[in-house]
Parts: C-alpha cells; sequence; structure tokens
C-alpha cells in the first residue's frame, strides 16, 4: 500500500450501469501518488458517480480499479479509510445553518473518536483539545481558509460563505483525517474566471504537498490528468505529467443523462 502521503489510482475499463443505462464505461488511466486528476465531461455524464466509485463510495459493474494498492470494489471499505470527500451534493455537504467553529470542532471530535487508537482517548483532555486544534489549524493551513477574514471569524454560518470560501472550508474538514486521498466534486462550480484559477491552484497545492486529488469539473487545467466520461474515458495526461501512462482508447461510454445517472445512485444505495 502506498504511504500516507498519497495514494495511486488506477482503473481499467471501469463501468457503471443503472436500470436506465452506464453512468460511465471504459475508464482507463493510471496516476501516481500526489497526482491531480480532473474527472471532465458535462452534467449528467457519470462523473459524480465516477469519483465515488474510486473512492470506495459506489461499487462498479464492470472492468476494476485500484486506490492506494487497495482493490475495487473488493477492498471498498478500506479505500473510504483513506480516502476522504470533500464538497459532493448529496453525499457530503457543508450544512448551512451551522458555523465555521461548529463543522470544524464535529470533524475534529468524529476523527478522535472513529480513527483515534484507545491510547489516545486516554490522554489529559487540556493536551486532547491541544492535538485538535493543532490539526484543525494544520487543515485551514492547506485549504488556504483564514476564518479571521471571514465576516463573523470562525462563527460565520456556512450560508454566509462565498463558494470559493465554501470549498476552502470543505477540503479544510477533509484534510482534518490527514487522507491520502481527496475527491472534490463540481470544483469549478458557479465560479468566475479568476475564482476557478485560484481554486485550482489550491488543489494543485494539495497535490504538490504529496496529496492525490481526483476533481469533477466542467474544463481541466492543462497540467491535470484528465480523465472524461462523455467519450471513450480514456485518461488525456498533460506533457507535464510524469507519473502516467497513457492506454489505447477504451470503449465509448454509451449517451447519460441526468436520469440515468439518478438511476446509478440509486441503485447503489446512494440519493
Amino acid at each position: 500500500m502506498d504511504s500516507p502521503h498519497g495514494a495511486a489510482v488506477a482503473a481499467e475499463n471501469l463501468g457503471l450501469k443503472g436500470p436506465r443505462g452506464w453512468a460511465f464505461r471504459g475508464v482507463t488511466f493510471s496516476a501516481g501518488p500526489g497526482s491531480l486528476i480532473a474527472v471532465e465531461g458535462p452534467s449528467g455524464s457519470g462523473r459524480t458517480c465516477l469519483l465515488l466509485a474510486l473512492t470506495g463510495r459506489m461499487r462498479s459493474t464492470e472492468g476494476h480499479a485500484e486506490t492506494g494498492g487497495l482493490r475495487l470494489p473488493r477492498r471498498a471499505a478500506a479505500v473510504r479509510r483513506i480516502a476522504a470527500l470533500g464538497p459532493v451534493p448529496g453525499v457530503s455537504e457543508l450544512d448551512p445553518a451551522l458555523t465555521v467553529a461548529e463543522h470544524l470542532r464535529e470533524r475534529a471530535l468524529l476523527q478522535r473518536r472513529y480513527d483515534g487508537s484507545p491510547r489516545a482517548l486516554l490522554r489529559p483532555r487540556r493536551e486532547r483539545v491541544a492535538t485538535a486544534r493543532a490539526r484543525i489549524d494544520a487543515a485551514l493551513d492547506a485549504a488556504g481558509l483564514d476564518p479571521a477574514t471571514l465576516p463573523k471569524a470562525e462563527r460565520t454560518s456556512v450560508r454566509d460563505l462565498e463558494r470559493l470560501e465554501a470549498l476552502r472550508l470543505s477540503l479544510a474538514l477533509a484534510l482534518i483525517g490527514r487522507p491520502a486521498l481527496i475527491a472534490v466534486d463540481d470544483a469549478d462550480l458557479k465560479l468566475s474566471g479568476a475564482e476557478r484559477a485560484e481554486a485550482w491552484e489550491l488543489l494543485r497545492s494539495l497535490a504538490a504537498g504529496g496529496t492525490t486529488v481526483l476533481a469533477v469539473c466542467s474544463e481541466a487545467p492543462q497540467d491535470a490528468l484528465t480523465v472524461r466520461t462523455d467519450t471513450t474515458g480514456a485518461a488525456q495526461p498533460s506533457s507535464s505529467t510524469d507519473n502516467t501512462e497513457t492506454p489505447d482508447a477504451a470503449e465509448p461510454a454509451d449517451p447519460t443523462d441526468d436520469e440515468g445517472t439518478a438511476d446509478a445512485f440509486a441503485e447503489t444505495g446512494h440519493s
């Protein structure tokens, strides 16, 4: 298995079929630890389904994939322990009624409760609080979110955050668990040109730090390993990508609309 600093991700003829057709099909690519992987395609082309399949949240129908050396879908539970979700509508959304501080505190408590060692739970409360605060601060720094710049600092409600600020908060929450891979849906949705460039620079910095980044988008940057879900599904690496392979063209994907993608979610137990 890869080190905690990044997870290699690979797929071979990966596909997921719902009652009304294929959400995606014929996806083949290979990316090393610390890669920036962009899943590109129009809405309804199975991008989110692919993201969830590669992070162990949905079960593929054909082909196979590996994340962090763990074969999918057989090792999906183990993959979920090393792959964190950023914002994914209907799966890991922020609660608009909660404040930034409440989100951070809740995530830190969950992290300590479910991922901490029994010995860590026995440490003095002051030490546990200091450790949690240090982990939160490191995650906020990596996500580029300074609560002091928000209208009410950490007491700012999520509903009052700008789109880019909400993206940074979602990433910070995911980073608290120090994942080997972080997945982001709709990374460039409702962002201006300048904000889009800022978002990709953030994701690029996370990948440069060693965390593999898997991001769904409508238009991928040139330096990302691009996997399309509306054509062949084969990866299109840029000339600057050193740790990827260029596979042969895969089988063309069947046309899939939003309704078909929703059906695939329903079949695999997601809404």
